[in-house]
């Protein structure tokens, strides 16, 4: 059932008085309760890599549904077993265990009490400009003053370093530190792509005193950045990997993925009521299995530089900077970025911000090359003309 139109939301929290109502959605297309079609270039914040309602995950997730919703991770599941062994096969052979949960910040906070517990130490290291969720360990480690401040006091022994900066690793991943955390692409933090040589120095600087590191991929995983993980794009393999939103095409799940070494030195109990519940299960091979054989991380790759391009030579000044991997794009404004946004919708496509000033782009990595010609002139169009 759709909302009424113009009718004020009952919900709590940020993001739920937005003023445009979605119905349905196939592929990149989104409708209102009125059937006008809008363009996602971002509308599902990362999870809809495979778009809406993929039909092989429509597929699983009513087989499943039909046998087995839920089960406590008390007893052997077929279908959680069968996921667990296709992530891992799509992974380094250096992993080997993985805990499952529901989303992207319960991959986080697992994470760091994983690395709290096998190294005994208490120090947890992120970056400036990170975002690794809401709850509040994993709000420890996000950088934005503005998300932390009404909580405080917070988590305590978190510190933060200078992202691609190489020497402030030296200094502040020390014999305390637990756990590295950083992202390999920061999307919510303005889209900042780490270079090779600082996740490089993020690994020796890890190595050298003991700690363990950790790659946040819940927005930057299954294809999203022209590997199937963007870690991939460089030789640097961590101890940690999270893993969230288009996991499972869209069916809440979460992934800590780790190395038996890592396991074995783990002390005490994790556990999550739904993680791996079997319809998620079903719902992940589906979704692993469409980016693997439809090659959507190499049409990712396509696209992404197609529209790095284009967005470069836009002959604006409103334009500070355009950057990005694969198809998550962020293009940095001079001003606001509300405006732009506005008008983008106005024309049938909707993007979303990373900060103020920057627009994200995280389309569905199935949008047609005629949609993602036609959202980028729209784009040229907006900034142009705003």
């Amino acid at each position: 059932m759709s909302d009424p139109a113009g009718a004020p939301s009952r919900e709590f929290g940020e993001g739920t008085r937005a003023r445009l109502s979605l119905v349905r959605g196939e592929g990149a297309s989104l409708y209102d309760a009125a059937g006008r079609r809008f363009v996602d270039l971002g509308a599902t914040h990362g999870v809809g890599n495979l778009g809406a309602s993929p039909p092989r995950v429509v597929r699983a997730i009513q087989a499943q549904a039909a046998q087995l919703i839920h089960l406590g991770s008390g007893y052997a599941s077929p279908v959680r077993t069968a996921f667990v062994d296709k992530l891992l096969g799509l992974l380094p052979p250096s992993f080997g265990r993985v805990f499952l949960s529901n989303s992207g910040t319960e991959a986080v906070e697992a994470a760091i009490k994983i690395a709290r517990s096998a190294t005994g130490r208490p120090k947890i290291v992120a970056a400036r400009r990170g975002f690794h969720g809401r709850t509040l360990g994993a709000l420890s480690a996000t950088w934005r003053r503005e998300l932390r401040t009404p909580f405080e006091p917070l988590v305590p022994e978190f510190s933060h370093v200078g992202y691609n900066d190489p020497d402030d690793l030296e200094t502040e991943v020390d014999e305390r530190t637990a756990l590295l955390l950083l992202e390999p692409v920061q999307g919510e933090g303005g889209v900042h792509v780490a270079t090779r040589e600082y996740l490089r120095a993020a690994r020796a600087a890890a190595d050298r005193v003991g700690a363990l590191l950790a790659f946040d991929e819940v927005q930057t995983g299954i294809g999203r950045t022209g590997r199937l993980f963007a870690f991939q794009h460089t030789e640097v393999v961590p101890d940690l990997l999270t893993l969230a939103k288009s996991l499972a095409g869209g069916v809440p799940i979460g992934a800590t993925v780790t190395t038996p070494e890592v396991e074995a030195r783990f002390q005490g109990s994790h556990h999550s009521t739904f993680g791996g519940n079997p319809l998620a299960c079903a719902a992940g091979i589906a979704a692993l299995e469409t980016v693997v054989e439809e090659h959507l991380a190499e049409r990712a790759e396509r696209l992404g530089e197609l529209a790095l391009d284009r967005l470069r030579g836009i002959p604006s000044d409103r334009i500070r900077d355009v950057r990005g991997l694969g198809l998550l794009l962020g293009i940095e404004l001079r001003d606001r970025v509300a405006p732009l946004l506005a008008a983008l919708e106005a024309k049938g496509f909707l993007a979303i911000s990373a900060g103020s000033t920057v627009l994200r782009l995280l389309p569905p990595l199935v949008i047609s090359d005629d949609d993602w010609s036609a959202g980028l002139r729209a784009i040229e169009e907006a900034i142009v003309g705003g």
